[in-house]
């Protein structure tokens, strides 16, 4: 595997939109153009792109915004490299989940094809692509339909780790999986809250 390292922001840019790296590890505190910009831009252009965020910043603002930019995980200073270690594994592998979905190509039922993440329903002239991260939650829930888990047990399950204070992790790529397959991210049917415990993947939401 081929590592890549810049220290100027923009050059990062350049490099990180101009190559298909299998993941982005980018420090907000760059010079010239931030992380965060960084993390945006490219998500912006690169739904699929998996990218893990550094920072000196503790405050949970701090990490919302990261994970609310597109970032996939946020891990701030100073963390040991063997959990620095942990988390790249973890996005690698869902890098991993997604090419080995994206060479599979299903016609279903109701006349949607599905292309890996990608999903085309010509009757609703809809497409609906979901990032590593969210394709592998989407598909962690709907592997569960009608059971609740926590937070605690998504990050488990879905990132790969055990670790108090990452709960909006969790919170923010729900968030951006319901702007994409819910037909009202307000008031959502397929993937829904349980107050006071977690989430559900709801069937009969996917029917109406």
């Amino acid at each position: 595997m081929v590592t890549t390292v810049q220290e100027q922001g923009d050059k990062a840019l350049q490099l990180a939109l101009d190559n298909d790296y299998s993941l982005l590890i980018l420090d907000v505190m760059l010079p010239r153009v931030s992380g965060l910009d960084i993390c945006r831009q490219v998500r912006e252009k690169k739904q699929s792109q998996a990218i893990i965020m550094l920072t000196a910043k503790s405050s949970e603002t701090d990490r919302v915004l990261g994970l609310e930019l597109g970032a996939d995980d946020y891990m701030t200073k100073p963390f040991s490299v063997r959990e620095l270690q942990a988390r790249v594994r973890s996005q690698l592998r869902k890098v991993h989940v997604l090419q080995v979905a994206n060479n599979t190509h299903v016609l279903e039922d109701n006349g949607s094809l599905v292309i890996g993440a990608l999903h085309i329903n010509q009757k609703n002239h809809q497409v609906v692509f979901q990032a590593a991260t969210e394709f592998e939650l989407l598909h962690h829930l709907a592997s569960h339909p009608n059971q609740v888990f926590s937070r605690s047990q998504l990050l488990a399950s879905v990132w790969g780790y055990h670790h108090s204070g990452y709960e909006h992790t969790v919170n923010s790529h729900i968030n951006r999986l319901r702007a994409k397959i819910e037909k009202d991210a307000t008031s959502p049917q397929i993937v829904q809250t349980v107050w006071g415990v977690g989430y559900k993947f709801n069937p009969q939401g996917v029917e109406e």
